[in-house]
């Protein structure tokens, strides 16, 4: 029972995620929100929402190992494959902005998250850990973005290509409700199952937690990306990715300290460097490469880089 609630764990959290979302965009769009902005907050957070659920869980329970490592695998999944899948499906095309400001905002929180969980080396702490100071800073640097994605979203023509399905008032409430509903019941479940299972097959929970928990989590980021390549619309997939690992270190690692310090295992550092290595690999590729893009044969790479890191893992498990 407990491997068949973690299966259908992922299905009411994705979909409980699908109907938060809905709900939450008809309601910005009745509160006259551009789709830039809806894009900017609801869709990205929506997207990050698998993440922080099983986050909160995981730090009610204690589950810390896996709660850091749900991050890290996932930032690591968004950067190298699914940008990867999306390349080489349509190549990525890019701007300025995204290149110069995006992606070092996403590179500094991941800068951030390695400087609070080691910050027992500058001799402020007396073990590795996230506390819940830094968490706090953490949420307080996302106030900070969704301050710059504000002004970001109005220096933008709105010329989105996403379209927004608007619901009826009662019908936008119950989607939220169903979605919370979903998500909440969803989170439980995986948590009970991962630690059944990591348990039954002697892996360690920061080895589930970057591989399987990870994958599973970035379903919504990898559908929600691929299906825009395949719609051309490149933008979309790039900023949903980069959004996305923003949203994981500030909010969902954030929330997740500020409930319960976060011991960190200095041997995650490896999979912390992967995330660092990984958003400055990205922004060399665009900022290099011809014409601001990521072509297929960038988007093999980047896949190639994912599979021979996830090789790693499971050879150093």
């Amino acid at each position: 029972m407990v491997y068949f609630l973690f299966i259908i764990g992922f299905i009411f959290l994705i979909q409980g995620a699908g109907f938060l979302v809905d709900g939450a965009s008809s309601v910005g769009t009745k509160l006259k929100l551009s789709p830039v902005v809806i894009g900017f907050t609801i869709v990205a957070l929506g997207t990050s929402l698998p993440e922080l659920i099983i986050n909160v869980f995981a730090s009610i329970e204690g589950e810390t190992d896996l709660a850091i490592s749900n991050v890290i695998g996932s930032n690591i999944m968004n950067t190298l494959f699914i940008m990867g899948a999306a390349a080489i499906i349509f190549p990525i095309q890019s701007d300025s902005k995204t290149i110069y400001t995006l992606i070092p905002i996403s590179f500094f929180a991941a800068v951030l998250m390695g400087v609070f969980a080691n910050f027992r080396i500058f001799g402020f702490e007396a073990k590795n850990s996230i506390s819940t100071i830094e968490g706090t800073i953490m949420l307080l640097m996302l106030a900070v973005y969704f301050w710059y994605s504000r002004r970001f979203s109005k220096s933008e023509k709105n010329n989105s290509h996403q379209k927004i399905r608007e619901f009826s008032v009662i019908n936008s409430i119950l989607l939220i409700t169903f979605g919370m509903a979903g998500l909440f019941f969803g989170g439980k479940w995986i948590i009970l199952g991962s630690e059944a299972i990591s348990n039954d097959l002697g892996l360690s929970k920061a080895f589930f937690g970057i591989t399987i928990i990870a994958v599973i989590t970035s379903l919504p980021e990898l559908v929600t990306s691929v299906v825009a390549a395949f719609k051309k619309n490149s933008g979309i997939a790039l900023g949903n990715a980069v959004g996305s690992n923003i949203y994981n270190i500030f909010l969902v690692l954030g929330i997740s300290a500020v409930i319960r310090p976060l011991p960190f295992n200095n041997v995650m550092n490896t999979d912390l460097a992967m995330v660092i290595a990984s958003n400055v690999i990205l922004f060399l590729i665009l900022a290099i490469g011809k014409g601001k893009r990521i072509g297929k044969s960038e988007g093999f790479i980047l896949m190639i880089v994912y599979l021979v890191y996830i090789i790693g893992l499971i050879l150093r498990q």
